[in-house]
C-alpha cells in the first residue's frame, strides 16, 4: 500500500470515529432519550462479553486431552484477578500469559 492509500484509511477512520461520537450528542441535543437506550446502556456490554466468552470456548475440544484445561484455567484466573483488583488490563495479562504458558506445556 502506497502512503496515500495508508492516510486516506487512516482519515477515514478519523472521520467515522469522530462521527460515532459527535453523532449522538446531535441527534439528541433538545429531545429526550428514548427509553430503550439505557436499557442498551446498562444491559449492552454484559451481553456483549458473554458472546465473546462462548466464541472462544467454541472450537475447545473437550473430549481430547488435554479437555481445555488452559482455556478453563486461563477464564478462571481471568475472572479471579478482576474479582480481586478490578483492573482489566492485568486481567486480560494475567488470563493470557497464563493461557500461553499451559498450550505450551500441556
Amino acid at each position: 500500500m502506497d502512503n496515500l492509500r495508508v492516510l486516506a484509511s487512516i482519515a477515514a477512520m478519523v472521520a467515522a470515529t469522530a462521527a460515532t461520537r459527535v453523532l449522538p450528542f446531535l441527534v439528541f441535543r433538545n429531545r429526550k432519550v428514548p427509553g430503550f437506550v439505557p436499557f442498551l446502556a446498562s444491559y449492552g456490554p454484559p451481553a456483549v462479553l458473554t458472546i465473546l466468552t462462548l466464541y472462544c470456548f467454541k472450537d475447545v475440544d473437550w473430549l481430547t486431552a488435554p479437555h481445555g484445561a488452559p482455556e478453563a484455567a486461563a477464564a478462571a484466573l481471568t475472572a479471579a484477578l478482576h474479582l480481586w483488583r478490578r483492573n482489566t488490563l492485568l486481567s486480560i495479562a494475567g488470563g493470557t500469559a497464563l493461557y500461553m504458558l499451559l498450550i505450551r506445556i500441556l
